[in-house]
């Protein structure tokens, strides 16, 4: 038990300094070899607020424990929202961006409809995959769209030159790429070793220790944010992050292993999901119209306390 927890940690710590290396260099290697600034930044804007969540779950689809893969899905979106967003909220009230009532929080609440509709007959199959990467390609394409100023918006996402050579980035890409899958490895099998231990199922494992542990950048990221007084990337991190876990890591165990979902997937998890998206897309739309038009901090509270109830929710399950 002690060696699975041992390993569940450093996994968790490695993953997340790897995943970060590993993104920053390899926009540093795509920058200095000329690639388009733009197919740079949008590829930035697809995959850097998921790279833990989706190198996670595809090493748990590939190491036969698919319910760690879509229990870390669902469980960073929860906590994104109640732990992540309340814990900054605790730091400063959020002020709401324009438009982002009239994009990404449509976008988000389609998606999870989506979801929880493919869901539904407790079939994770290659095709509920498939649908969802065409709804990832849709809802990036409208995120992109419309953008007066794109191409400097992207642009201000890339990674300063750090005047190191192409060859020295791309080592340093490799060797993060390389720690980040196996620190992966290592934390699903501390994963799979500690709820073997502890007689709980894979799938309590994935929605509580394992995505509160790839949420961690998006809350380093959020309260960094908020700190530095970029108080509207708060917001945009956890719905771009929900957004994105639904729509590109998802897919990942439908395609690798597909098959049939535990009951509790519907009853229980997907609920909170829906539930603490729609409570957040409410809390966009009425308090854009307060005169201050700012997510006040008070909010952090039930958020982190809802956060706890699901754990509780969890832990008196009948399904462990």
């Amino acid at each position: 038990m002690l060696l699975f927890s041992a390993a569940l940690i450093a996994g968790l710590i490695l993953l997340v300094i790897s995943s970060d290396k590993f993104i920053e260099h390899s926009a540093l290697v795509a920058e200095k070899m000329n690639v388009n600034p733009m197919i740079i930044g949008i590829t930035l804007v697809a995959f850097g607020t998921s790279a833990p969540e989706m190198v996670v779950s595809a090493i748990a689809a590939l190491d036969n424990a698919p319910e760690i893969a879509v229990g870390n899905v669902l469980g960073s979106n929860i906590a994104n929202i109640a732990l992540v967003f309340g814990i900054t909220l605790l730091f400063s009230a959020i002020p709401i961006a324009p438009g982002l009532s009239s994009k990404e929080v449509p976008l988000v609440l389609v998606i999870t409809l989506l979801t929880g509709f493919l869901l539904f007959d407790q079939n994770l199959g290659v095709w509920d995959g498939i649908i969802l990467i065409a709804a990832f390609i849709i809802i990036l394409t409208i995120l992109l769209r419309g953008s007066k100023d794109l191409q400097s918006e992207l642009k201000e996402g890339l990674p300063e030159d750090d005047g190191a050579s192409v060859g020295k980035s791309l080592i340093i890409a490799l060797i993060g790429l390389a720690i980040l899958i196996g620190s992966s490895k290592l934390l699903v099998w501390g994963a799979v070793g500690i709820a073997t231990a502890l007689g709980v199922s894979e799938l309590v494992i994935g929605l509580t220790i394992v995505a509160i542990g790839t949420s961690l950048p998006e809350l380093a990221a959020s309260v960094s944010s908020v700190r530095k007084g970029h108080h509207d990337i708060a917001i945009g991190n956890i719905l771009g992050s929900n957004i994105f876990n639904l729509a590109t890591v998802l897919p990942l165990p439908a395609l690798i292993a597909p098959g049939m979902i535990d009951e509790s997937i519907i009853s229980r998890d997907y609920p909170w999901v829906l539930g603490l998206t729609v409570t957040l897309a409410i809390a966009i739309y009425l308090f854009q119209k307060t005169k201050n038009n700012k997510i006040p901090r008070w909010l952090g509270l039930p958020l982190i306390a809802s956060y706890g109830i699901y754990l509780l929710v969890i832990s008196t399950s009948g399904s462990l």
